[in-house]
């Protein structure tokens, strides 16, 4: 088999710089790759191979860098499940990065995100429940679809007390908000996020600061809210305006509230049944697209606890 990439650079980006990639493409498809100008021959392995170059070569024209092996991995493991180019639908640009789903929960996620109200989001970490959301909400706010970016976080320290923190409210909240501003960062250059704040198109907000507030024309984001109590979920949930949108995520293995208290986020998947505009998009350790490690490691966690809880 024979696949011809349009320019080197094209071809630079799927096999790597100085072919860097091919070791890893050769052991992920069991074959044998030879490579000559822009030229590639195939010895060998699934019959899918040369869709799956040829789809790879229509992703690199949206694209500034080599695939990373784990995209790699997830766009082979999308073509063996029959899932289609999903690039040309759920296509998300973010100034001059474009990103897209890798796997089947992620292009469901994604179609939520644009036809629902209301998203929930539930999963472990690695993916890609929160880069989504900030690369959806970016989106719509630099082409003016959407007024702003509202981020919050419910304010709960994973295990450990960080003590007292200096500063004014910005820089009080940045460690706990610092996740978002590196998915953030990924798309627009820190200098640009500042300017967005300081003309009101990005806001940073504690989850306590936003009782009594009504949010119009704005996509508003809930992150960790498996560490919300449920009144805090309930007040979150009624500042929507009808023009706003909110997403919700969290990963219900990782709850740091007081026992006893339950999670906001555990209440609300479970009364808000069959309500229009909102939709429920629950993500396993099979959809991590992080890193093959993450994912291992993750599994190894679940395994544990699950034989914690048969004993």
């Amino acid at each position: 088999m024979t696949v011809f990439f349009n320019d080197g650079d094209e071809m630079a980006k799927v096999l790597g710089i100085n072919d860097a990639n091919v070791p890893y493409l050769e052991f992920l498809l069991s074959s044998t790759l030879t490579t000559r100008g822009n030229q590639l021959t195939i010895e060998g392995g699934d019959e899918r191979i040369k869709d799956f170059f040829s789809h790879l070569a229509r992703l690199a024209s949206t694209r500034q860098e080599p695939f990373a092996e784990n995209e790699l991995y997830m766009e082979w493991c999308s073509l063996k499940d029959g899932q289609g180019d999903p690039v040309h639908q759920y296509d998300l640009v973010v100034a001059s990065r474009s990103v897209w789903p890798k796997s089947r929960r992620q292009k469901e996620y994604v179609a939520a995100l644009f036809e629902k109200q209301v998203v929930f989001a539930t999963g472990p970490a690695g993916t890609g429940k929160t880069f989504l959301a900030i690369a959806y909400a970016l989106s719509q706010v630099l082409s003016g679809r959407s007024q702003k970016l509202v981020l919050t976080r419910p304010v709960v320290e994973a295990g450990e007390s960080l003590g007292f923190l200096p500063g004014d409210l910005s820089q009080k909240l940045n460690p706990y908000l610092r996740p978002l501003y590196d998915a953030m960062e990924y798309f627009i250059p820190p200098a640009q996020i500042r300017r967005m704040e300081e003309a009101g198109q990005i806001e940073i907000s504690p989850l306590a600061y936003m009782r009594g507030r009504s949010l119009n024309r704005s996509i508003v984001l809930l992150d960790e809210a498996q560490n919300t109590t449920r009144g805090q979920m309930k007040m979150f949930l009624t500042r929507l305006g009808e023009d706003s949108k909110a997403v919700i995520t969290g990963d219900l293995t990782q709850i740091d509230l007081p026992k006893r208290t339950q999670s906001g986020l555990v209440h609300a998947l479970g009364i808000l049944h069959d309500i229009e505009g909102l939709a429920v998009v629950q993500f396993r350790s099979a959809d991590i697209i992080r890193s093959r490690l993450v994912k291992a490691i993750i599994d190894c966690y679940q395994d544990e606890e699950e034989r914690d809880w048969n004993d």
